[in-house]
């Protein structure tokens, strides 16, 4: 369950929610059997409350999800990336802390 202002991205929703979305868009691809996602996952939640306005983020299941996964090449989760103006501009794999996402985020 995600924190509410963190958006389920799926293949449908994709291009409409992160590719055309007017500010940063922080997207988290993980999976339900993934452990170090669970631990992840509210770092992100925190992100999406702290910055709302100026960032959306989202959370993406690879399992159910294959073609995103595969147009990134995802090959590890956790994955973070983030776009801007439609285009990647940045990426972390692994688990990771809160400033870290801030400073790829770049705001």
């Amino acid at each position: 369950m995600s924190a509410a202002n963190v958006l389920e991205i799926n293949d449908l929703n994709f291009d409409a929610e992160v590719l055309k979305s007017s500010v940063p868009f922080l997207l988290d691809f993980s999976a339900t059997w993934c452990g170090p996602c669970k631990v992840l996952s509210p770092i992100v939640d925190k992100l999406a409350d702290e910055f709302q306005g100026k960032v959306r983020v989202g959370k993406l299941d690879i399992d159910d999800s294959p073609g995103v996964t595969t147009k990134f090449g995802i090959r590890g989760v956790p994955t973070v990336l983030v776009f801007k103006s439609g285009q990647e501009s940045g990426r972390h794999v692994g688990v990771t802390n809160k400033e870290t996402l801030i400073k790829l985020l770049g705001v």
